[in-house]
């Protein structure tokens, strides 16, 4: 059946071949037409369920397109090459898939496709997740009970999150040390738990799969045309704009972004099972996802599409080789899209990304973008306007006007526009989109005004960025588009580890503020040792060498008392950091207005 199998999918641009996935061990996928798929399962072929609608179900490397045509072919020319592979299917193999589905309808039954509420992965199981609370967990949480499972979790800690997960249906309990794990299928755990956690060991003990949050996202990409947007900076934001794009175009995403954004309902949503418009209209449906490489999470993707945005030194308590590591790295995940002939595509920084490095030997199609002249889609911008274009071998692709500050969110739009003209969006609607997006949640986000005991009034703002990288462009895109008269930055180091490797960068990341307080380092991931290695007192330090006035005020409390004291009218204050700072601006905010001294701190 194997033989018969690749006989008859040969050059239809779809797998057809008999899969025993290492993720789904125990099953086997036999592909049939248009990426109609059996699912069989492997100890006893009597029972099975419903025929899975899978162009993606893969051998654990990942998937291919429906059609096997470039994605940027256009609407005549792909039906064109459709037809041709219908013609090739009928002349050479129409009678073997004719064997293969009465087989299959022997074993199975009806045959028919799930419905788009049903998940053929996980629909129908018990998946319960450690870590809940998570941006991405509670996503994925939520995208799975909308697909069908049954889903549960714990946290730590009780948050806003929980709450709304809970409005889901989904069954949440808070407990610091749990030791309880209820019946469940699966479970699914997030990086941060350890392997050593009770609920994990249970899990063993009971027989239960495990994975990682970013092992389950890559199987829900199964199926379906996945996007992943990975780089070490701007994921999230750019990853929110894509969705937003697709949505207001009529393509109708799934999607999973790591931050939460009202204005495409939250952090995941369910979409339809082939797309509905535009010239891939009938191609399975897209899925975009957040794809950090920290871990190497990232490699268990399985897209047809990527984009890397840029790539840095971050997250070396994991990549202990430093950069060169990273970018293997990044050229690993690259390598796991489809050959080009196949569909697969990335979209690469033209700068800024190690690009030559990253796309060594790749066998998909590779396309850079940028404010480059070089680059193959060229980025302008103008800063009076806020007017920017996107142009391909000298013709104009799009032109809107953004609504984000900075030219790093210029290039975060133009990636997005850019991958949405490659699922056949209409460029008027992909045009709205980008004008229209307002940004994620922790982002540069407007957290409200501050009305000062001696008249006058302080923006607040708060902002996710705890990189060099991020913070020097966060607070330039600040000076830059807002004017304050002073900004202040209150700026929590995210890791001991990340502020000991890249103490210097930080200090050199401060230049466009005025004034900046910085609370104790945020402890997470970190071992004793590293926790005893650096402070947040050396950081000042560092800053005070280069004249900044910098303060480091261990509590949160003090910080907000210390506002109290030395906010002005016309102060702009940020809080940055990937840890609970933004308390400290709603603290500040919520706290009745104290007389000002007007002092330094």
């Amino acid at each position: 059946m194997a033989r018969l199998a690749q006989r008859v999918g040969h050059g239809l641009g779809v797998l057809g071949f008999v899969v025993d996935d290492e993720h789904l061990r125990a099953h086997r996928f036999v592909v049939l037409r248009h990426g109609w798929s059996v699912w069989i399962p492997a100890r006893d072929n009597r029972r099975c369920t419903a025929p899975e609608r899978a162009d993606e179900a893969t051998s654990g490397v990942h998937g291919t397109p429906a059609l096997g045509y470039d994605r940027t072919t256009s609407g005549t020319d792909a039906r064109r090459m459709h037809s041709r592979h219908e013609s090739w299917f009928g002349r050479r193999g129409q009678e073997g898939v004719n064997r293969m589905r009465s087989e299959a309808a022997g074993q199975c039954g009806s045959g028919t496709a799930p419905s788009a509420s049903t998940d053929p992965v996980f629909g129908g199981k018990r998946v319960h997740f450690i870590g809940i609370g998570g941006s991405g967990m509670s996503g994925l949480a939520q995208l799975l009970q909308r697909r069908g499972a049954r889903v549960s979790g714990t946290d730590q800690s009780w948050s806003e999150v929980l709450d709304r997960l809970g409005g889901d249906g989904i069954t949440v309990s808070v407990d610091a040390q749990p030791t309880e794990l209820p019946a469940c299928d699966l479970v699914v755990a997030s990086a941060a738990v350890k392997d050593h956690h009770p609920l994990l060991q249970a899990a063993r003990r009971r027989g239960v799969e495990v994975l990682n949050y970013a092992q389950a996202l890559g199987r829900v990409m199964i199926g379906r045309t996945g996007i992943s947007i990975a780089g070490t900076h701007g994921k999230s934001t750019t990853t929110g704009m894509l969705a937003h794009v697709l949505i207001t175009a009529g393509i109708d995403p799934s999607f999973i972004v790591g931050a939460t954004c009202n204005q495409i309902g939250g952090g995941s949503r369910v979409g339809t099972e082939r797309i509905p418009a535009g010239s891939l209209a009938g191609a399975p449906g897209v899925m975009v996802a957040e794809a950090c490489e920290y871990n190497r999470s990232f490699h268990s993707h399985r897209p047809t599409l990527a984009l890397i945005n840029n790539i840095e030194e971050d997250h070396l308590d994991f990549y202990t080789g430093g950069l060169d590591e990273i970018i293997a790295s990044f050229n690993a995940f690259a390598a796991r899209l489809p050959d080009r002939t196949q569909g697969g595509r990335l979209l690469i920084a033209h700068d800024g990304a190690h690009r030559r490095r990253v796309t060594a030997g790749l066998a998909c199609a590779v396309s850079s973008f940028g404010f480059a002249a070089l680059a193959d889609y060229r980025v302008q911008f103008d800063a009076q306007s806020r007017e920017c274009s996107v142009s391909h071998r000298g013709s104009e692709l799009l032109r809107w006007t953004s609504r984000l500050l900075g030219d790093h969110n210029v290039l975060n739009s133009a990636a997005a526009g850019i991958l949405a003209t490659w699922v056949g969006a209409e460029r008027a609607r992909i045009e709205e989109g980008l004008s229209t997006f307002g940004g994620v949640d922790r982002r540069l986000q407007h957290m409200g005004d501050r009305a000062l005991a001696t008249g006058g009034t302080a923006r607040v703002y708060d902002d996710y960025g705890h990189h060099p990288t991020e913070v020097d462009a966060t607070l330039r895109a600040i000076r830059a588009g807002l004017a304050p008269t002073r900004l202040v930055c209150v700026f929590q180091p995210h890791q001991h580890s990340r502020t000991r490797h890249l103490l210097d960068e930080f200090a050199q990341s401060f230049g466009h503020a005025d004034i900046v307080l910085v609370p104790d380092i945020y402890f997470v991931r970190d071992s004793a040792e590293d926790a005893q290695s650096v402070s947040s007192g050396d950081l000042v330090a560092k800053l005070r060498e280069r004249g900044a006035q910098a303060w480091h005020i261990p509590s949160f409390e003090g910080i907000v008392d210390r506002l109290d004291q030395i906010a002005q009218d016309g102060d702009l204050v940020v809080v940055m950091g990937a840890g609970p700072v933004w308390e400290i601006g709603r603290d500040w905010l919520a706290r009745a207005a104290a007389p000002a001294t007007g002092t330094t701190p």
